[in-house]
């Protein structure tokens, strides 16, 4: 990694990424739903070192009272690191960066959630980041989508999400803090993709024209293992046969 300061290599002289993977290569992912007893549906979701949890209440009465919505649910999503997971203690008080990303999930689960068929409801979805280590957010987003189809609320299709980054002048999947902090551009794409529907694309840092192409196709065919992978875990816990008693 090199001394302390120094910018360490991020792409190798075999064209692998400082943590042996390909560029086009996903960290190791684990998915996990129902693992909240008090939650109407819950996942725990990581990517490598990323570790996040989500839950999901609803639908319930909203409060307070006023927000409620005659044709629809609201939707309201809270996304939050706990203290102990980044490398210095975080304050446990919401940071202006986690408000605005509560904002970034809300806006990308909404248009898959049908809130039409619970007014005057709120749904709410509670994220908590366990480790930080590079895309929290696509982690989280993928996390909260599972919590709400293991909470049973119906949904036009799954949203998973993962991040693409740019290391040393390559392009790279799945992010991790390294390459992110090091890194020349970072792009969060989230989609959900039965319904070829891109529901987040944010772009920090510079890329060209078609460097930001070739990176959205490399994030949308990562996204689509991904969302395999979503449908499995849900599947493997509903549709195991109950054995005779």
């Amino acid at each position: 990694m090199g001394k302390a300061g120094e910018k360490p290599v991020l792409i190798r002289e075999d064209g692998r990424r400082h943590d042996g993977r390909l560029p086009n290569e996903l960290r190791p992912i684990r998915m996990e739903v129902g693992v909240l007893n008090n939650a109407n549906g819950s996942a725990l979701v990581e990517f490598g070192k990323t570790r996040v949890i989500a839950a999901v209440y609803g639908p319930r009465e909203p409060q307070p009272k006023w927000i409620a919505m005659p044709y629809r649910a609201v939707l309201r999503v809270r996304y939050h690191m706990a203290p102990f997971s980044t490398s210095t203690r975080k304050s446990p008080a919401p940071s202006r960066r986690e408000i605005e990303l509560s904002k970034v999930i809300r806006e990308a689960l909404e248009p898959v959630v049908m809130t039409e068929m619970f007014p005057r409801t709120s749904i709410d979805v509670f994220v908590e980041v366990l480790n930080a280590h590079g895309g929290t957010r696509t982690t989280s987003l993928t996390a909260a989508a599972l919590a709400l189809a293991d909470a049973g609320i119906p949904m036009r299709d799954l949203v998973a999400g993962v991040a693409v980054g740019k290391v040393d002048g390559v392009l790279v999947l799945d992010i991790d803090e390294v390459e992110d902090m090091y890194g020349e551009a970072d792009m969060p794409v989230a989609a959900a993709p039965s319904l070829g529907q891109i529901t987040l694309l944010q772009l920090n840092g510079v890329l060209t024209k078609e460097e930001f192409e070739e990176g959205l196709k490399m994030a949308l065919d990562g996204i689509r293992k991904i969302y395999e992978m979503q449908k499995r875990v849900l599947r493997e816990k509903y549709m195991k046969i109950k054995p005779e008693v």
